[in-house]
């Protein structure tokens, strides 16, 4: 079995750092001693961080190595491929791929597609040929704003390796898109509407919302039961979302777009997951809460990369500097994603846990990843 030693390195152990050494076994970590002595064979490094790999429960990730640009369409093992690789090379060692289900067919111009089962089969099939270096689960964004929910969910099992189902509702006027302004914005200045083609996605999408998202909800939260997944809500504003989302036993809320809808999360003892480009940019492109405002307030526990990978390490290692406690801010990317998830088996540096772990050096608000093992293989 192979066996690695990670020595004279500071741990990220789950309530404090400790100068120390790591010992990995087939795939376990087997012990964690302190001191700096290095043991023949091991590695040294020099007071190097070395801490558990990260776990990121949303990303988007896959669809920009997909759809590198517009109507750009990339061969899907090749971009699965380049996907897994820059998640391993930037510390991230397990995965829930997001997939949007949900689709609309019917508008001539705002119209979107089914993608969902063919590429789950994908990220599947080269899993199971060991073709990825990180762990990877699916996480379905069940839109219910949509005319094909159902039938797309009902595409999928207990089998599939979902970890998580969330509800998404982008329905002009509510939740991230209350402000039609900023809405409108997006639609013209990326994909060049006119004023009239935005008032008519608009409108198609509103009747949508009042003919099937009820029933697409209820439909959402069904599955996620039937595939044994986490229920996550997505950017609840108001306290009665998230009065829903607790009927529905939701573990965890998704980017909630204010601090009323946070507290109420943590009134209902749901984790609150915030988004780490808004952390590191210092606020939210969409004009929604600032992630630092509810982490002042102890209203954030994990910390998502969202569509930039590489800042998922930095937000954790942000927070341990707000906090003053880096232990605290390393586990709402390592210890805390993983306990909603349901995956025991990581996130902590702890004797008998699974052996995923990277080495960081810090540099000065950010890490550079120096190595990183999956089940105690080196895999960056």
């Amino acid at each position: 079995m192979t066996e690695t030693i990670l020595a004279n390195a500071t741990l990220v152990l789950p309530h404090e750092t400790l100068r120390g050494q790591v010992r990995m076994v087939g795939g376990i970590i087997t012990d964690i001693a302190d001191g700096a002595n290095i043991p023949t064979g091991a590695v040294d490094c020099g007071g190097d961080l070395v801490l558990p790999g990260l776990i990121e429960l949303h990303t988007d990730n896959l669809e920009r190595h997909i759809e590198p640009r517009p109507k750009v369409n990339w061969p899907h093992a090749a971009a699965i491929i380049a996907h897994d690789a820059e998640l391993a090379s930037v510390g991230i060692t397990t995965v829930f791929d997001a997939l949007r289900v949900g689709s609309v067919v019917s508008h001539a111009k705002a119209n979107y597609g089914e993608y969902a089962r063919t590429l789950a089969d994908e990220i599947l099939t080269l899993r199971a040929s060991g073709a990825l270096r990180v762990s990877h689960f699916l996480h379905l964004r069940a839109e219910v704003c949509s005319e094909t929910l159902t039938a797309e969910l009902d595409k999928f099992g207990a089998d599939d390796r979902i970890g998580i189902v969330s509800l998404m509702d982008h329905t002009p006027g509510a939740r991230q898109f209350r402000d039609l302004s900023k809405l409108k914005e997006y639609y013209v200045g990326k994909h060049g509407y006119s004023d009239g083609e935005f008032d008519d996605l608009v409108a198609n999408r509103i009747a949508l919302s009042q003919e099937f998202s009820a029933r697409h909800e209820a439909a959402a939260v069904a599955a996620a039961r039937r595939y044994g997944a986490v229920l996550a809500s997505h950017d609840d504003t108001e306290a009665g979302h998230v009065d829903q989302s607790a009927r529905h036993g939701a573990r965890f809320a998704e980017f909630p777009t204010t601090h009323e809808a946070a507290a109420a999360c943590k009134a209902h003892e749901i984790k609150i997951m915030m988004g780490a480009p808004n952390l590191i940019r210092g606020g939210s492109h969409s004009g929604n809460v600032a992630a630092s405002a509810l982490a002042d307030a102890g209203l954030l526990d994990i910390i998502s990369s969202d569509y930039v990978p590489a800042s998922l390490l930095s937000a954790g290692l942000m927070l341990g500097d707000m906090w003053g406690d880096t232990a605290r801010g390393i586990a709402t990317i390592t210890a805390a994603p993983a306990a909603v998830a349901g995956l025991s088996d990581r996130g902590h540096l702890i004797p008998g846990a699974r052996a995923d772990v990277i080495r960081v050096t810090r540099h000065e608000r950010s890490g550079a990843v120096r190595g990183v093992w999956v089940q105690g293989e080196r895999v960056g």
